[in-house]
């Protein structure tokens, strides 16, 4: 069954790409297929360009620019599109496919995942980084960070399997009272049998991943892998490479611990933080 669309304040730039990319399409007599084989993608790909479900990627921008010689047309919408976002330029297309994604695999080796995040988590984090920021500018990025979790109104789809270093859960993000909340939130998702979490733990040694990296698998599409460091991520669609952030996620799960023993070790670390006293 296809997901529900969800109406978009930001939809309106996509919208316009999409019926710019059909106009182009149709008068050049060419089928989505057709189009397809060009951009080296699948019809459906080109089929959800069009009806604005997916934000364009800028080098599908630029194939379009060459297949219709359009001088720049579609790469400058591209950039509309990413200007027109709640999100950082670098993260806008990754939100969009998380919407539209089968299954979702994180390792998160320093904090909890956006999606995961609580209020007051994801604003020591955004806080943290951003001492100097206006606290309207905080909420907005709290409250686009929190938009994501929309994907758990799906009891089922997609699924979703985090791995999170043991840091994760000891490191006192915004002090014990929020990281007990944080905690507790992932615990309850994983007892709606909404999520897989695993904990890799210190004795495991150097990980097999060495940073942030979220990978997702579509129905309709190749598989996709997303990098992230500060100020700035990577949208990774090279198959070989994509294949190898997959093997190395294989890794970094046989290492972990079990879920149940992961879950064990995240409740016990939530009452830790009851009595928490801070080093000296």
């Amino acid at each position: 069954m296809a997901k529900r669309r969800v109406p978009d304040p930001w939809n309106a730039p996509k919208s316009f790409f999409g019926a710019e990319l059909r106009l182009r399409r149709e008068a050049a007599g060419m089928t989505q297929a057709e189009l397809g084989e060009l951009l080296f993608c699948s019809y459906s790909q080109i089929s959800h360009y069009e009806a604005a479900f997916r934000r364009p990627l800028p080098d599908v921008a630029e194939r379009l620019d060459e297949v219709f010689n359009t001088d720049g047309i579609f790469s400058r919408m591209c950039e509309m599109i990413n200007q027109s976002t709640r999100y950082d330029h670098y993260f806008a297309a990754v939100a969009e496919l998380e919407k539209h994604a089968q299954t979702i695999s994180e390792y998160a080796p320093m904090f909890a995942p956006g999606l995961l995040q609580t209020g007051a988590y994801a604003r020591a984090v955004i806080r943290a980084a951003q001492p100097v920021a206006t606290e309207h500018a905080v909420e907005e990025m709290v409250s686009s960070r929190l938009a994501r979790a929309a994907l758990f109104d799906d009891p089922t789809d997609p699924a979703l399997w985090f791995v999170l270093d043991e840091g994760v859960i000891r490191r006192p993000v915004g002090g014990p009272a929020v990281m007990r909340e944080q905690l507790h939130h992932i615990r309850n998702l994983i007892r709606r049998n909404r999520i897989v979490v695993q904990v890799l733990p210190y004795s495991v040694g150097a990980p097999p991943l060495g940073g942030m990296s979220k990978l997702m698998t579509f129905t309709d599409g190749p598989p996709l892998t997303y990098s992230e460091a500060a100020w700035s991520g990577q949208l990774i669609d090279n198959p070989a490479v994509v294949a190898q952030y997959f093997r190395q996620y294989d890794l970094v799960r046989a290492a972990a611990l079990p879920p149940e023993a992961s879950l064990s070790l995240i409740e016990s670390a939530a009452e830790d933080y009851a009595t928490y006293e801070p080093r000296t």
